[in-house]
């Protein structure tokens, strides 16, 4: 319904827009309530078993490997991480510049178990090669093309169900564990919402969960009778 309430909403203001029409008849309609669920993470330890999963004696091992290990260390949307170039990468500075909603630019570091992955694979990424290979992109697929969104899709399935994690969990997902473990571990808000590459804070709230032993430790720092 609230989807519903929007399109109509929008096809009367652009009717606006046109001349077509003095007023926008939907502006007094209501939009109903949207429930918002927690959306699924994992725990440090599944995590760390999900970026770990992938055999690195191959070289399409090697790349699952990194791109794992950058989705969970940086937080990148799937679309982010596909459309890194090999030029988006500082590997001795640890930082990358991703490109993302509204071509707005920014930048990401990462951790030490990321760039080690990141020089595995790409010490082996030239042996991904094929009439029609792609020079500039990071991730390529076995032809030497760049990853797309869907093929990220169907390794991280492949990888869940090889090393047995129950969650259900997609690339999205990672984005949230990143964004929960960091304000699990005493990040704050806004830090977050700048890694995330959100224009809205309360978007970035929608993406973190705090976990109830996280609650229950502030609670026992703040709470004058804890």
């Amino acid at each position: 319904m609230a989807r519903k309430v929007s399109s109509v909403r929008s096809l009367f203001r652009y009717l606006v827009r046109e001349g077509e029409l003095a007023e926008n008849p939907a502006d007094k309609i209501s939009t109903p309530q949207v429930q918002r669920k927690l959306p699924r993470h994992l725990n440090v330890a599944d995590a760390a078993l999900l970026v770990e999963a992938p055999d690195v004696s191959t070289p399409l091992g090697a790349r699952d490997r990194a791109l794992l290990e950058l989705l969970y260390a940086t937080g990148l949307r799937v679309a982010e991480i596909c459309a890194l170039d090999l030029d988006s990468i500082d590997l001795p500075e640890m930082i990358l510049r991703a490109l993302g909603k509204g071509s707005k630019e920014r930048m990401v570091p990462f951790g030490r178990k990321a760039e080690a992955a990141l020089r595995g694979y790409l010490s082996v990424r030239d042996r991904l090669r094929g009439r029609e290979a792609d020079e500039d992109a990071l991730f390529v697929n076995y032809r030497g093309t760049r990853l797309s969104t869907r093929s990220v899709r169907r390794m991280l399935d492949r990888t869940i169900r090889r090393c047995a994690v129950q969650h259900r969990i997609s690339p999205h997902g990672l984005r949230h564990s990143f964004a929960t473990h960091l304000l699990d571990a005493g990040a704050d808000l806004r830090s977050i919402q700048e890694l995330l590459g959100h224009a809205s804070l309360s978007t970035t709230q929608r993406y973190t969960h705090v976990t109830t032993e996280r609650l229950r430790e502030v609670y026992k720092k703040a709470h004058p009778r804890a």
